[in-house]
């Protein structure tokens, strides 16, 4: 993902507090660059800065959780607006959100490995 300069303070308040993803330290060479990277199970979400950087309208990331109701509830107790919607009957629930200075996101009430 991308972000403009100076992101990295709403990344990590939204991804590492938030969310509670876990930072792992960027190369010397990279951590130049500024950007944020956070460990997501056995894969990552990298950060990177964009000096002109405009925020997608579309595109965005989907995380899985295990219980989307719950994670919800985690953020409205933190003062953070959601939106929980089904998009058709049997399907999970699903999470929007876009945090500050970020492209947006989707999390899906479905466990990834219930996915395949």
């Amino acid at each position: 993902m991308a972000g403009p300069p100076g992101c990295e303070p709403a990344a990590r308040a939204f991804y590492g507090g938030l969310a509670g993803l876990r930072e792992i330290p960027k190369p010397p060479d990279l951590a130049a660059r500024g950007g944020v990277w956070f460990a997501l199970g056995r894969q990552a979400l990298h950060i990177g800065v964009e000096q002109d950087f405009r925020p997608a309208l579309k595109a965005h990331p989907a995380f899985s959780c295990e219980d989307a109701d719950e994670l919800a509830a985690s953020l409205e107790a933190r003062g953070r607006a959601r939106e929980l919607e089904r998009r058709r009957p049997g399907h999970p629930p699903l999470l929007h959100g876009r945090p500050r200075s970020a492209t947006g996101l989707e999390i899906v009430g479905l466990p990834l490995s219930s996915a395949f």
